[in-house]
């Protein structure tokens, strides 16, 4: 049997070990056939992300040594899909129901004693660990008439099914047979529907793939991950953080890397400073070094997406002629919209370098760090494994107003921080005050914790609108945050002509139509009261796609952005 599935559908519900619905039957999948290596990977950005990503696992030591390996420098390579190979699909669990009586089969060509001649059915709950294994549910059989027959509850809870012997109605037992993990020996398998987040959670990687070697190297030579800070913290002025000037603490920091002794930097730095080297206007961020190298790594994305491509609304201002509808459109009401949404910035990157990836999986409990990672390796080699695409893509760098966000964190959230007078101040303090970890964990209560549900809310719900007015599917849309410098891209995942113009369409026409609806539009959820008192995030108001959430649909909430604690109504 063969079938046909997208790209992105098979990356994000073919991956080897899950199980998938397929004719009317439960399968899993078994391996990429012959995938293609992808060559044009910035490894380095790659080993880090899986590293702050897999913290969680390493934390309660159930990584299986994944970080400790990464760090030690094991080889990682990114596989896609080989669009003539496909994938290859076996039927799982090997368990199976006649449609007329309910007996259990293990054979889907077994004749029933029922004499009913229809296709048998599958059985659709499997028994997994939260090791990695997965494997048939356990029954047992009438010893005198050896057969059983299954009797569901009408629900989807396992515990609640009946193993009767068909022939002589006896109660074999309730739910299915418990047993240790026959693969790892340390706990009891559990059973539920293959389809459940317990059974099968993807563990996805994205990052910024830096284009080319040289662009990195020119990254690199303005003065790495300390000058892009200093880039974004100052509203990013320029074009690129490459046409920016270099500071003292950055070229520093630059030398250091490079292994020069103390002595031969400071005297360096004093001959640029002598000689007028330094660009005036540029001022190093002062952080605590606790934040500083996820506030450099952030910035340092932001820059290498915006490397290649960025056009800004005032560049599209300039283009039209002064008087025309169009010049009134970009000078006026684009600004105007950005006010109201509490936007500083929204801009088009028409070439967005990205990796979506899946590095692993988990069986059991969801929560990072509470079953074990099983990260995926290339056969018989100590290679670990991303399952990937790589694009380029277009999308929309969307970055909210520090002043207004900073207002807001005082007088709404009611966090202690100091008033400020401008911009780059109000991003600074921010910054200083500001940790959220790997996948948005944050202290509860905690400025980060605040920003982060700020940023996250907000490009839900931003996505979810841009939807409807670019024409495209919600879940070809997709989200990259960079909540410490309060933005986010939004970029398309499709590679046809008309989802990757879908973007620019808006971006050039009706961003001030669309950014009113983001504002105004209408900001309860069909589900409430019921949403509103669990949380104000559900799949009625917020809730994305697992392609479109990097967050997996968690530190969502409608609270932040409309109501008495409401970014939108300050």
């Amino acid at each position: 049997m063969q079938q046909y599935r997208s790209a992105s559908q098979i990356l994000f519900n073919f991956l080897p070990g899950q199980t998938v619905d397929l004719e009317g039957g439960v399968w899993k999948v078994r391996q990429w056939n012959r995938p293609e290596r992808e060559m044009e990977v910035d490894e380095n950005a790659l080993r880090k992300e899986l590293m702050r990503i897999a913290t969680p696992w390493a934390i309660t030591q159930r990584d299986r040594e994944f970080v400790e390996h990464l760090r030690r420098g094991r080889d990682v390579i990114v596989l896609s899909l080989s669009r003539v190979n496909g994938v290859t699909a076996e039927p799982f669990p090997n368990v199976w129901i006649c449609r007329s009586c309910s007996r259990l089969h293990r054979n889907p060509e077994a004749a029933c004693s029922c004499g009913s001649r229809a296709r048998l059915g599958q059985m659709h709950f499997v028994s997994y660990h939260d090791c990695g294994y997965i494997g048939d549910p356990l029954f047992s059989r009438c010893q005198r008439h050896n057969e059983v027959q299954i009797v569901m509850p009408g629900t989807a809870s396992a515990r609640e099914i009946r193993f009767v012997c068909p022939t002589c109605q006896t109660t074999l037992h309730n739910g299915f047979l418990v047993r240790p993990c026959p693969s790892c020996r340390q706990g009891m398998v559990q059973h539920m529907v293959h389809r459940a987040a317990s059974v099968f959670t993807p563990r996805p990687v994205v990052i910024v793939n830096a284009p080319t070697t040289a662009r990195n190297r020119l990254l690199a030579e303005a003065g790495g991950p300390s000058r892009a800070l200093s880039w974004v913290v100052e509203g990013m002025q320029t074009q690129t953080v490459q046409d920016t000037g270099q500071t003292p603490d950055a070229l520093r920091r630059t030398l250091e890397a490079q292994g020069f002794p103390a002595v031969v930097i400071e005297s360096m730095i004093q001959a640029a400073i002598g000689a007028g080297g330094f660009d005036a206007r540029s001022q190093d961020v002062d952080l605590p070094q606790a934040f500083r190298p996820q506030a450099e790594e952030e910035a340092l994305k932001i820059a290498q997406a915006l490397s290649e491509s960025r056009q800004r609304i005032s560049e599209l201002a300039k283009s039209c002629e002064p008087g025309t509808e169009l010049a009134k459109l970009y000078r006026n009401s684009y600004p105007a919209a950005l006010s109201l949404a509490g936007l500083e910035a929204v801009e088009l990157v028409d070439r967005f370098p990205i990796l979506n990836g899946q590095f692993g999986f988990t069986r059991g409990n969801p929560t990072p760090g509470q079953s074990t990672l099983c990260p995926y390796r290339d056969g018989a080699s100590s290679r670990y494994v991303v399952y990937g695409d790589l694009m380029n893509t277009e999308a929309l760098f969307v970055r909210l107003d520090p002043m207004r966000v900073l207002n807001w964190l005082r007088e709404k959230r009611e966090h202690d921080l100091p008033l400020c007078s401008d911009a780059r101040a109000a991003r600074s303090v921010i910054l200083r005050e500001t940790a959220i970890g790997a996948l948005g964990e944050t202290t509860p209560g905690s400025l980060g914790e605040s920003v982060s549900l700020l940023v996250h809310s907000y490009a839900h719900r931003f996505i979810r609108a841009l939807a409807t007015f670019a024409g495209i599917d919600r879940n070809s849309i997709s989200e990259f945050l960079v909540p410490l410098h309060l933005g986010f891209f939004v970029y398309a995942g499709g590679r046809s002509e008309f989802i990757l113009g879908g973007l620019q369409a808006v971006f050039e026409g009706e961003l001030h139509h669309f950014l009113e609806t983001v504002a105004q539009g209408e900001s309860r959820c069909p589900m409430d009261p019921g949403c509103h008192h669990a949380g104000a995030a559900c799949m009625g108001c917020l809730h994305l796609g697992e392609p479109s959430c990097r967050w997996f649909n968690r530190h969502l909430t409608r609270r932040v952005l409309f109501g008495n604690q409401g970014y939108l109504d300050s």
